[in-house]
């Protein structure tokens, strides 16, 4: 091992581990047989026929690793060529040349793993490389065993901790905690729950409380083969509930046999001891985001972080529900401010707080500070390349500064990774805003009760002069929820549609207050805004927002050249200017971001 493995952290497991990797190169044989098989007390055989190929005598170089090159003599060939697949020996001889053979051909398939899974270390530990697609996996709320609302937030929450923890794992695909938040408290077709979140593995489990005693039970299932790989009960007091994330995130990697480099190795360490009650008010907070409840997620996590002030993930959740309440809840720059200093604390305490670092990207991007966004989204990136949030936000920043290719690129690679992600509640606007209207329409999510994509789908339509689904769309969102800015927006251009222009004004100038009151800074939709404006023929108020926005950080210069929906302001007073400005701080960023690297 020190002369495969030098200066390494390598335990004898990782033979097991390799073998894993072997498996996956190798796939199986058009039959779905495995070319590896495990053997009980003694090894692993290789399971299919092998073909003896004569060599004459002639050697065959093996480099080894990290010193000169040494040769194997060739064996001689078999009096027969019966095909050979016997376990490699536990110190037994079997006194057979074709096993001999084999388990010589075998040997040098293991060297030349050992001497990939080295190299693969290495390039791994420096590069972050995308290998191979990583495993995807779900895990799901865990199922209260009785009837008790006080302790149903454990449900969602552990297993949320769980999937934090997780998320440093390259090798996995684990999918986010607001895809999985739906099968709270339902009856699960693992299947059918499998096939909707496009995962090959599942976590499920239960959980008891009875007094200070609680018990969680998980399981660990491989849909395809419907393979049990782990399953593990677990006794604890209740004031011991921050050590299950760790013990079931361990569980499942050495379930799924995967490899971590050493820095997965460290953030996969027991956390540090925080008080109990400070962490049940974090996953308590957690809870109630996922319920959409931020004013109380807030509260709860405050009281995390005065009772742990060192604990950087009450700090990052935080930061996440100042930044939601200021943009859903319309609460504006005051939460802003507070998300921003949440954030920034999580991350003096872990400066590769994943969570932290996505959240803080997109409160900057949606502020207008989208240059401060794209590093911290490149940084994370290097943590675990395999995140889809992460490709995600990157699509949403792109788009602002126009990069609209670029952004579509992430957005989908986002989509490749997870096809759930931001399923419910975002849409791919890079398509839009390249003109493909009919892309864009296709890639919007089906779901016909969420507010938000119901008006881009009208919005959609609309580009498309499909006048009358548009406004069936438009009018459906307001419906679905009033509170929701765009759902306004889309409200004001349905009754431009109706022939009642006065009407939608009228709400476009209620937004416009709204948002200058409470200090709301969401550039890309303040640019719609002013579009709304512009096609109900309040060209004056038109120019004023589409100032407003730009300034607050929405440049998509390639956008606003193309876009039709600012067509009637082209010969507007100070509407070159504004494209000016907007051409501009869009060339600055490409430069920044996009500069090809001197030869």
């Amino acid at each position: 091992m020190r002369r495969v493995w030098p200066d390494s952290f390598v335990e004898e497991a990782n033979l097991t581990v390799n073998m894993s990797a072997l498996r996956r190169q190798l796939g199986e044989t058009p039959e779905g047989q495995q070319y590896i098989e495990t053997v009980p007390r003694k090894g692993y055989r290789f399971a299919v026929p092998i073909t003896q190929i004569p060599t004459n005598g002639i050697e065959i170089p093996i480099q080894q690793i990290g010193t000169t090159s040494r040769s194997v003599q060739s064996v001689p060939d078999p009096p027969d060529e019966t095909p050979v697949g016997t376990a490699i020996p536990d110190g037994r001889s079997e006194g057979r040349s074709g096993f001999r053979s084999s388990l010589l051909i075998f040997s040098l398939v293991i060297v030349a793993l050992a001497g990939f899974g080295y190299l693969a270390y290495r390039y791994k530990a420096n590069s972050h490389r995308l290998s191979q697609p990583p495993r995807r996996l779900a895990i799901l709320p865990f199922q209260n065993l009785q009837r008790d609302p006080n302790t149903d937030f454990l449900g969602y929450s552990l297993a949320d901790a769980v999937i934090t923890k997780l998320g440093y794992v390259s090798e996995l695909s684990v999918r986010p905690s607001y895809a999985v938040q739906k099968y709270r408290s339902q009856v699960i077709d693992l299947p059918k729950v499998a096939a909707d979140l496009n995962v090959d593995t599942l976590l499920t489990g239960t959980f008891l409380r009875d007094g200070d005693d609680l018990r969680i039970a998980c399981q660990l299932i491989d849909i395809k083969t419907q393979n049990l790989l782990w399953k593990g009960a677990f006794d604890l007091k209740y004031d011991k509930l921050l050590t299950v994330q760790d013990a079931v995130a361990n569980q499942v990697i050495q379930g799924l046999e995967v490899t971590l480099s050493p820095t997965e190795e460290g953030r996969l360490r027991a956390e540090e001891t925080v008080n109990p009650t400070a962490y049940e008010y974090y996953l308590r907070g957690v809870d109630l985001y996922s319920r959409g409840d931020f004013p109380m997620a807030i509260k709860m996590l405050e009281k995390s972080t005065e009772l742990a002030p060192h604990y950087a993930l009450s700090w990052a959740n935080l930061g996440k529900s100042y930044s939601a309440n200021a943009s859903f809840g319309l609460v504006g720059v005051e939460h802003y401010r507070k998300a921003e200093n949440a954030f920034a604390r999580a991350l003096a305490i872990q400066p590769d707080e994943l969570d932290a670092q996505i959240y803080m990207a997109n409160m900057f991007t949606d502020t207008g500070r989208v240059e401060q966004a794209v590093p911290l989204l490149r940084e994370a990136l290097k943590t675990n390349p395999n995140k889809a949030e992460i490709h995600w936000e990157l699509s949403y920043a792109y788009r602002f500064a126009g990069m609209l290719r670029q952004s579509v690129a992430e957005g989908e690679l986002a989509r490749q990774l997870d096809p759930g992600v931001k399923l419910n509640s975002s849409a791919l606007n890079g398509y839009l805003y390249l003109g493909e209207y009919g892309r864009f329409l296709d890639s919007l999510p089906r779901t016909h009760d969420v507010s938000f994509i119901v008006f881009y789908r009208g919005f959609g339509e609309y580009y498309k002069k499909n006048w009358q689904d548009a406004e069936k769309n438009f009018d459906r969102a307001f419906e679905l929820d009033r509170t929701v800015l765009h759902a306004n927006i889309g409200k004001a251009l349905s009754f431009g549609l109706k022939g009642r222009k006065p009407d939608g004004i009228a709400i476009l100038q209620a937004l416009e207050n709204t948002i200058s009151e409470r200090g709301v800074m969401d550039p890309e939709a303040i640019y719609k805004i002013a579009q709304a404006y512009g096609q109900l023929g309040d060209k004056p108020s038109a120019v004023r927002v589409l100032r407003r926005s730009i300034e607050n950080g929405f440049f998509a210069y390639p956008y606003f050249a193309a876009d039709p929906l600012l067509d009637g302001l082209r010969r507007e007073d100070g509407f070159a200017t504004l494209m000016n400005a907007a051409r501009q701080r869009h060339e600055a960023f490409k430069n920044k971001f996009f500069q090809k690297p001197s030869t």
